[in-house]
Formats: structure tokens, sequence, C-alpha cells
């Protein structure tokens, strides 16, 4: 069995921080996440910089970055002003956002669920035109938290809309943090009724401690496609409260205990957290990042 990991943390993690991180550290993070093996990065965002400033230097990124066939770089994609912007940049792909809930989407988009249907029909319309593939999130999925539960038939309905547009994955998000496996296992499990398992991904945060946990429940309904962010880095600002994005060390180490294949390479995989977590100057969650510099720690202290 193969497991596809859709690295995000150099968008979704490093959206989060309250410092801006320079534009050479994001630069050489997304170089050793591409060296371990990751061969999906989603690098930035062209959302408008006053609404995230962490990532106004998005083209200087891409730019900056070597190209090859191994790996694909993609980016947040919020309208036609952005997508202008992913084209002068090269990206072959790109991501459309909207979520399950009504609230959280006019909080997050400053839109109701049905006044940005047409505003990601158009981008999709035109990011095919390009030749581009395009990607979907849809945030809360399994809870929301200004609405509480959200009723399944509301991730239906938005997966069906973003099939229509011809997306060609959706990645459905644990914004906050609430999934447990039981739930996973049900919603994924009617939602892939919609969207075949290969064309579903799962976005799992930390939140509860259950994002692990949930992943094997997603795997047990067939899906195979991962999001996860190096370090544990992230949240959401408009979810307050949120934890970081499962780790994808903690992801990486889990799958290869179960014998997937990830065509990742753990220990360079490392090698990108403990980079980041030196520049961020903190420890981060990731577990098997922490016991992989505590027992370099010892080594030294051996030495």
């Amino acid at each position: 069995m193969h497991v596809k990991i859709v690295e995000v943390g150099p968008r979704d993690g490093l959206q989060n921080e309250k410092e801006i991180v320079p534009t050479e550290v994001k630069i050489a993070l997304i170089e050793k996440l591409a060296a371990s093996g990751l061969t999906t990065i989603e690098a930035t965002s062209f959302v408008n910089p006053r609404w995230i400033p962490q990532l106004a230097d998005a083209e200087e990124v891409l730019a900056r970055l070597p190209r090859g066939k191994d790996v694909t770089y993609t980016a947040l994609v919020p309208n036609l002003r952005g997508l202008e912007r992913a084209v002068s940049s090269g990206l072959q792909e790109i991501a459309l956002f909207m979520s399950a809930s009504q609230t959280h989407n006019q909080k997050n988009i400053n839109k109701t669920i049905e006044e940005t249907f047409p505003v990601l029909r158009e981008v999709a319309q035109a990011a095919h035109s390009y030749g581009m593939r395009v990607r979907g999130y849809v945030s809360t999925v399994f809870g929301c938290p200004y609405e509480g539960d959200v009723p399944v038939d509301n991730s239906r309905r938005v997966t069906q809309a973003l099939l229509e547009m011809g997306v060609h994955e959706i990645s459905l998000g644990d914004t906050i943090g609430v999934a447990t496996p039981k739930q996973v296992r049900h919603i994924f499990g009617e939602l892939v009724k919609e969207a075949s398992a290969e064309r579903l991904a799962a976005h799992f945060h930390d939140t509860r401690g259950t994002g692990l946990a949930n992943v094997v429940a997603a795997l047990d309904v067939g899906i195979r496609i991962f999001d996860s962010s190096i370090g544990g880095l992230g949240g959401c600002p408009y979810a307050p409260g949120a934890a970081g994005n499962i780790s994808t060390e903690d992801l990486v180490y889990l799958l290869h205990g179960m014998d997937i294949e990830t065509g990742v390479d753990l220990e360079r995989l490392m090698e990108a957290g403990a980079y980041i977590q030196q520049q961020l100057g903190r420890e981060l969650p990731s577990k098997v990042l922490k016991a992989h510099v505590a027992a370099d720690g010892a080594k030294q202290g051996d030495a």
C-alpha cells in the first residue's frame, strides 16, 4: 500500500507564526522537505498579504525554488487576482478553499457558502484554461468553532460543487481538531459515495490528541492521501484554540510502522523538522521530532 503525503507546513503552518519568517528560511525549509522525498509541497499562499503578511513573499519564494519533475509545488488561491500571481510564478497546481459551515466560511472568506461557489468556479475554470490542476480544501467538516456539529450533508453539498468545478482532489479538514475515529469513518464513508476514495484527502489537526487515531480510521475506509505539517506547525486564525496540524514526522513514523509506503526518508524529514524548530526558537509539537532531538542530545553528551 502507498500513501501520498501533502506537506502543508510552509503555508498552513508558517502562516500562523506571529514573527515574520525570513524568505531564506522558508526556501531552505522547502528544499529540505523536497530532499526528504515529499512530492507535493504547499509552498505558500496568494491570499492578499494584508490578511496574511507572513506569506507576502510568495512570488520570491517560488521564484527561487528549484523546479524538477519529482516535486509539485502548490499554493492557496482565493480569487482571480491570486490566480494571476500563481500563473506568473509558474505553478502547475493551485488550491481553492471554503468551509462546510456557514459562519466559518463568512469569517474566513467574508462570503456565504452560496456566494463563494461562483467565485471558486470562475477561478477553477480559468486555472484549467492555463492547464493547471486544482485542489480543493473544505474546512470545518468535523466541527465548527461557531456552530458546533456540522451535518454531513453540508460537506456533501460542498464536495459535489467542487467536483462539478473539475477539482481533482478534495481535502476534508478537521479545522479545530474535534474529530474522533468513529466520526471519521462515518463522514468519509458517506463522502466516498460522492467521490471515489482516490479523490479524497484527510486534513487532521491534533487539538485533542486524536490526529493519528483519525488517520488510522481514514485508512480503514480507503483514504490514501493525508495532509500534514512539518513539526506539527499550524493552527487556524479563525478557529480559536485550534492546535497545529498532525506532524509529518509522526505521520510517516506511523505509516512506516504499518508497512505502508510513503516514499519519504524519515531521517531527512527529521532534519527538516529540526531545522525549522531551531529557526523558530521553540519546541514544536511533533513527538517523533522531540524523540529525535533528545536522542541526538544524548549521543552528543556521551561523546
